[in-house]
This record gives structure tokens, C-alpha cells and sequence, in this order.
């Protein structure tokens, strides 16, 4: 049957702040309508009825920073590798970096991905344009070309674009197409380290990244934004200034957003350990102070997102001395649990916590997604609130397993996820 009656649910839009005890219908790949008394009168005789026994039934994640090893590193993952463990995560929409090999810089390479997504037949994919050819920091892309074929916005990735020159003239063009650019707010000259700069880097004997790399580079755009009058997004900060300098830019009505990952409020520097390399991150996790002021940028609205920042490495990658194993932590599959950690602590409302990872992220893009209303998108998860349950990468569907939260306790976890109306993961 096309046509799914979703009974019993608690459910929560974002959106409008709708979190109530109601009834929802799809109808293919359409939210028909939802409501309180939406089947006083009995379910339709040609839909399927489930009953969710009080579950909650919320819009889709959408995950706007998530990096892949295809084409170049199918090795690490793949679209549908990926697309399996972002389903699996409560995902059913992703914004691909554009840091594989070749760069996502011409329109085939958009073409690319956009095939392989629809041979996964999974979730939904966007892909993000290089801002610079090649990633290289110097020469801006033909961003007219790679917006009309779906480039939902302009970034280097995992790199940053240091030229104060490059970035005025990426602002200014991006902003004839209304298109955003987004920056890995890290001063290079600033960078080469292996952790956070302090005493804990000092006693392991490791090159250090001054948290300064973050704010200089955040300080230095927003003084070009507001030249430019373009749009600017930063991709995970993690300092507490950088929280600061942002929130006043938006107090100034800068066009500028920002998120964060969960490995920047749910661990800090002294996680690193004994160079555990699972915790290498980039840009790195930092103090106490900071995770503080992570989670209260969160709560207050200045941190708009939520990405898992997913990063997969394999463990060849991973299983080196710390000054040479690569950075990133395989995040699809547990930014659904850690975002619920901010509820469970009192940090945000569910309701809060899930605009971080729904309605807001697809704002950003300009996506008509992560929302609950009469015609959107039937994209949808099903999910247990209050499940207690232990993270285990052994079960990750993502082709790498470098997460540092492995046998960590938790509690919440997706159990369906729903795609255009289609069931594409169910726990079990």
C-alpha cells in the first residue's frame, strides 16, 4: 500500500513546536495530514496501519557535513555504504563534502554523485561544490555552472580557505546565486598540530593547534561578510570565543550561521588519553570551558546545527602513532544518541535538540526538508526516547569504525527510518 497511517505516536515538528499524542498519514512519498483526532473515524481501508504504542515520530535528520571516500577512497565508504549507515542513524538526508578525488569542483563530478545516489536508493543526497579549484585555496570555482547542477552550497571542506583575497571574491560571487559559503574556520599558518594547545598537548609531547586558529579566522570573515553582504557559514566551532563572535555578528543581522559536532560537547582534550587516535580530530577537541560553551551556544540558538562531522578512516589510518594517524571520527551512526545526551541532561528540549538536526540544517541549504506539515516530504524516524543501550562500532554499517564512542552508554535510538514514505531501516 502506498498509503501509511502511523498511529499512536508522539509526535514532534520542530518547525511549528507541534509535540503532542497524534495520528499521521503519507500517501507515497507526501505527508498527507496529521493530527489528534486524525482517525476518530477509523483508519482508511487502503492504508497500512502502525501502531507506534507511543513512540516518537519526528522529521528525518538531515546531516549537512559528511565526508566520504567515494570516488577516490571507496575503501573508507561509500554512497551506499554511507547511505546505509545514515539510515541506520536516523538520517534521511546528507550534504556530501567535496574533498574526494577528483574535487568536486566540475559538474560531472556532482553528476556523479547524484547517480550513485539513486543506484542506493536509500537516502536522500546533496553534494556541496568546491569553493576553490581543486581545494587549493586559490582560484574559485565556476559556482553558477555547479549550482545549476545542485550544488546546495560552497565549501574547501576540510580545508580552509586562507586567503582573505580568495574569500572576498568566494562571498561576492556565491552571493549573486544567493548561494552560502561554508568555512573550516582554522588559520593554516595556525595549524599543523596533532591536539589542542595546553598542558595536556605538552605533557604528551604533541604539537599543539592554539584555539587562536579558530578565532583569528572566524574574526577575519566576519569582517569580510560584512563587506561583502554575502552569506557564511561556519562548519564546527569550538571555542567558546568563536560562540561569542558569532553571536554578536547576528546581534549586527550578518547573514551568518554556524554548527558544531557532537564530539565537541560530549568529549574534550581529555579524552586524547594516552594518544588515542580515535580522538584525533580536526579542527581538535578542546577544554572543558569550551564544551561548556558549546552546549550553551546550543541552547541559546547562536549554534544553528548539529552535523556528525562523519569522517571515516580505516583502522591502517587510525592505528599509527599519534603524530601520524589521520584525523576524523566515523559519526553517522551516533549523532542521533549524542544529540538526545543534550536532552537527557537538561542542556535543550527534545524539541530543541531536534530543530539542531531537521529543520535547521535543511534551512541553511535551502532544503524543503526536516519538517512535519501537510504536503512535505514524507521523511521521517521512528525512535525510542528513553532505551538505554551501548554503542558498538562491530555493528556500524559505514565500511570504517574509528569513533571514539565505542561501548559508551546511551539512551534513545532510532528504530525506523522513513524516506519519501519508504521504510529504508528498521532496527531488527
Amino acid at each position: 500500500m502506498s498509503r501509511v497511517a502511523y498511529l499512536n505516536a508522539r509526535v514532534i515538528d520542530p518547525a511549528s513546536g507541534f509535540d503532542q499524542r497524534a495520528d499521521l498519514l503519507t500517501d507515497g512519498g507526501k505527508i498527507v495530514d496529521f493530527g489528534t483526532d486524525l482517525f476518530a473515524g477509523g483508519v482508511p481501508a487502503d492504508a497500512e496501519a502502525v501502531n507506534l504504542s507511543g513512540l516518537c515520530l519526528a522529521p528525518g535528520l538531515v546531516d549537512m557535513r559528511v565526508l566520504i571516500g567515494e570516488p577516490g577512497d571507496e575503501e573508507k565508504d561509500t554512497i551506499k555504504s554511507a547511505s546505509r549507515a545514515a539510515a541506520a542513524g536516523g538520517i534521511t538526508a546528507m550534504a556530501l563534502l567535496p574533498n574526494t578525488d577528483p574535487v568536486l569542483d566540475e559538474v560531472a563530478g556532482l553528476e556523479f554523485v547524484a547517480r550513485r545516489a539513486r543506484e542506493a536508493k536509500m537516502v536522500k543526497v546533496f553534494a556541496y561544490g568546491s569553493a576553490t579549484r581543486g581545494t587549493e585555496g586559490n582560484e574559485i570555482t565556476e559556482m553558477g555552472l555547479l549550482a545549476q547542477a545542485g550544488a546546495v552550497a560552497f565549501t574547501d571542506g576540510t580545508k580552509a580557505i586562507g586567503s582573505a583575497k580568495t574569500m572576498r571574491r568566494a562571498l561576492s560571487y556565491a552571493k549573486t546565486f544567493d548561494k552560502l559559503i561554508v568555512q573550516h574556520p582554522e588559520e593554516p599558518s595556525l595549524g599543523g598540530g596533532m591536539m589542542n594547545s595546553g598542558e595536556i598537548a605538552t605533557r604528551l609531547g604533541l604539537v599543539g593547534i592554539p584555539r587562536e586558529a579558530e578565532i583569528i579566522m572566524i574574526e577575519r570573515d566576519l569582517r569580510l561578510l560584512e563587506l561583502t553582504g554575502g552569506r557564511l557559514h561556519f562548519a564546527h566551532v569550538t571555542t567558546g570565543e568563536s560562540v561569542d563572535l558569532i553571536r554578536r555578528a547576528k546581534a549586527r543581522s550578518l547573514r551568518v550561521t554556524c554548527d558544531t559536532a557532537p564530539h565537541y560537547f560530549a568529549l574534550t582534550e581529555v579524552d586524547v588519553g594516552d594518544y588515542r587516535t580515535f580522538a584525533k580530530v580536526s579542527p581538535p577537541l578542546r577544554g572543558e570551558m569550551d564544551r561548556r560553551a558549546i552546549v550553551a551556544g546550543l541552547a541559546d540558538g547562536t549554534i544553528d546545527a548539529i552535523a556528525s562531522d562523519h569522517v571515516p578512516q580505516d583502522q591502517d589510518q587510525k592505528r599509527l602513532p599519534f603524530a601520524q594517524a589521520a584525523c576524523g571520527i566515523s559519526g553517522l551512526e551516533t549523532l542521533f544518541p549524542l544529540m538526545l545526551e543534550l536532552v537527557h541532561k537538561g542542556a535543550m528540549s527534545l524539541s530543541q535538540a531536534l530543530a539542531c538536526v531537521t529543520v535547521k540544517p535543511a534551512d541553511i541549504l535551502g532544503l524543503p526538508l526536516g519538517r512535519i506539515a501537510k504536503g512535505a516530504a514524507a521523511d521521517l524516524v521512528v525512535f525510542d526516547l528513553d532505551q538505554p543501550w551501548q554503542i558498538d562500532i562491530s555493528r556500524f554499517k559505514s565500511k570504517s569504525k574509528n569513533s571514539p564512542f565505542d561501548k559508551r552508554p546511551v539512551q534513545g535510538r532510532p528504530l525506523r527510518t522513513i524516506v519519501d514514505g519508504r521504510t529504508v531501516w528498521a532496527e531488527g
